[in-house]
């Protein structure tokens, strides 16, 4: 699974902005060749982008891509701008269903063959922002193996729903944001979290990054660069919590099942075999977020 805390957009068509991407700690950068990019400036978005594509891959972020829907007319120039070596993902904005899923895997798998590149090597991310695709999310989760993150827009959603976007907490995403989580989460990939759009709320931030934590999102879409610290510090397990896992991972080991048992006491609290798998994936989690502050670190 990859390691996706933080998801920081870029607009394609902005150099001066496309310049800040080395300094820019985000496990996620997404070059922007929809919402933020005009449609005069859409040819220069993506030829802005692809040119590139290895400065920003060198930086130590996985390096993705937003095209334009499919109802646009746009997705196919956006595919064939932008697949080339440095993009590790696609993020399909507007996904409504997995008819469009598949759409995009059979495009991504011509630009592969004419690319050169690894069969089945570029990955999908969807954007879920519409009523249409938040009934449809499950099925699009799991209409291609490319598939590996679903995200929550809210903005769009809300309008679409003809209600106002309130933050932290608002009412009106509760059912939204915890069936995408739940989708994401039958489907074996990651939930992202939408922005938050007031960037200097940094309290509220935290107090809705850590409610989304608990309904299952595993990192968050950013507008702002003070927004990743917390992030990644909500969505890395904290010190006492793997402190924890280890000490349940070895009880369960040692005096379960070593000897037959399927439930053990650690701390006068039952440990059975969900609360070990538990364990077992937070410490995954743990390695796979140190594994991947290395990789940056080294660059």
């Amino acid at each position: 699974m990859p390691v996706l805390r933080s998801v920081f957009y870029v607009p394609g068509n902005k150099e001066e902005m496309i310049a800040k991407i080395p300094k820019i700690a985000a496990d996620v950068i997404t070059f922007d060749l929809e919402d933020s990019v005009p449609p005069a400036e859409k040819e220069k978005a993506r030829e802005l982008s692809h040119k590139n594509l290895k400065m920003a891959a060198a930086a130590g972020a996985d390096i993705y891509a937003r095209l334009n829907n499919w109802e646009t007319g746009m997705t196919n120039a956006d595919c064939e701008a932008i697949v080339d070596e440095g993009l590790t993902a696609v993020c399909l904005a507007k996904c409504g269903g997995a008819d469009d899923v598949k759409r995009l895997d059979w495009k991504l798998e011509e630009m592969e063959q004419k690319r050169g590149l690894k069969p089945g090597s570029i990955q999908i991310q969807l954007l879920i922002e519409t009523a249409k695709g938040m009934i449809n999310v499950y099925e699009a989760a799991l209409a291609s193996p490319r598939v590996n993150s679903l995200i929550f827009g809210a903005v769009d959603y809300t309008k679409d729903m003809r209600v106002d976007l309130v933050q932290p907490n608002g009412h009106e995403q509760e059912w939204a944001r915890a069936r995408m989580a739940c989708a994401a989460r039958a489907a074996g990939i990651i939930a992202i979290d939408c922005p938050y759009v007031a960037y200097k709320d940094t309290e509220g931030f935290e107090v809705d990054t850590k409610y989304g934590r608990q309904l299952g999102f595993e990192g968050r879409m950013l507008i702002h660069p003070s927004q990743i610290e917390p992030s990644h510090r909500i969505y890395t397990p904290a010190p006492e919590r793997l402190v924890w896992a280890k000490s349940v991972v070895k009880v369960f080991e040692e005096e379960g099942i070593a000897k037959g048992s399927a439930a053990v006491v650690l701390d006068g609290h039952m440990v059975d075999t969900p609360v070990y798998m538990n364990a077992l994936q937070i410490l995954d989690t743990a390695k796979q977020i140190e594994e991947k502050e290395k990789k940056r670190n080294a660059k």
